[in-house]
């Protein structure tokens, strides 16, 4: 991997190349961003977490940076398959150390049609691992299911580990819920393992973004 993004292993992998934590970051090569982002009409903007209502960092507030149309590009490596041709919109968070989250929303055409990219999101973030191994022989790459949670029409919790040959360790945790017509993607990153890995927390504030959809 030429370059870390210390951002978030869902992403991490992404874009932003693992830096932060890329536990789904983006490994060497990682192709960025080229879609050309479409803005959502006001209307059908949900609203977005809140810098409070991030996992608790330690010794570091969050602070939230602007709702952009978009993808950002730390989801970008374990998502780009299932995300062309659809609105969307995204926003950052960072801490003052090497931690940050994005949340990404997508506002479609029907229930049924939220219901099949939920689907198609989760099982994007289920092979990512497997997918950032075979981009990159130099990364290990370990995901791990935390399960659903009974808010609206559903969310589903995971985790990614990600080490890499010269030492970089990071951990991710990465999140799809629906409201309706509305799906959405938080994810969480920073320097460490699973055993750094704020799950319960991490649940919590995806409850609270499925919740704030609408």
């Amino acid at each position: 991997m030429a370059k870390r993004t210390r951002a978030v292993a869902l992403t991490a992998l992404a874009a932003a190349s693992l830096a932060v934590g890329t536990a789904l970051a983006g490994p060497a090569g990682a192709t960025p961003n080229a879609s050309a982002p479409v803005k959502v009409a006001a209307k059908s903007t949900p609203k977005f977490l809140s810098a409070s209502q991030l996992p608790p960092h330690p010794s570091s507030a969050w602070t939230a940076g602007k709702v952009t149309p978009g993808v950002p590009d730390e989801l970008w490596f374990c998502l780009q398959d299932a995300l062309p041709g659809y609105d969307s919109s995204y926003r950052d968070f960072r801490t003052e150390l090497e931690t940050s989250a994005q949340q990404l929303t997508i506002v479609v055409g029907s229930n049924a049609k939220a219901k099949a990219l939920a689907t198609r999101l989760n099982k994007e973030i289920r092979s990512c691992a497997a997918r950032a191994e075979q981009a990159n022989p130099d990364v290990e790459a370990t995901m791990k299911d935390y399960g659903t949670l009974p808010v609206e029409e559903g969310a589903h919790v995971y985790g990614m580990h990600t080490n890499t040959s010269w030492g970089a360790t990071d951990i991710n945790l990465s999140s799809v819920g629906r409201d309706g017509r509305t799906v959405t993607v938080v994810n969480w990153g920073q320097m460490g393992d699973f055993s750094d890995a704020p799950v319960k927390a991490f649940k919590k504030t995806t409850t609270t973004a499925v919740n704030k959809l609408y």
